[in-house]
């Protein structure tokens, strides 16, 4: 939402500082990938993420540990008799 003092035609300008080199290297391969230019790139990423849907982790990690404990009991000593079977 923007603030109310800012009309609807004006544009802001951020400046970055400090990119690590490497950083900097993989913006301008995908920028290039992606046909580009490096600011529109980067614009694309940042819409890209705030845009995303945000993860609720605690219950992803709850659907997970009840996925896991649905699964089956291993029996890890007959896993190791199968697969030392028919083996000289």
């Amino acid at each position: 939402m923007e603030p109310e003092w800012y009309p609807e035609s004006t544009v802001l300008n951020l400046t970055l500082k400090n990119i690590p080199i490497e950083l900097h290297a993989r913006l301008k391969a995908s920028a290039a990938a992606n046909r580009r230019s490096l600011n529109r790139e980067i614009l694309a990423l940042l819409e890209a993420q705030l845009e995303a849907p945000s993860a609720d982790v605690a219950a992803e990690l709850q659907a997970l540990e009840e996925f896991v404990a649905s699964l089956p009991s291993v029996d890890h000593a007959r896993v190791t008799r199968y697969r030392g079977a028919g083996r000289a």
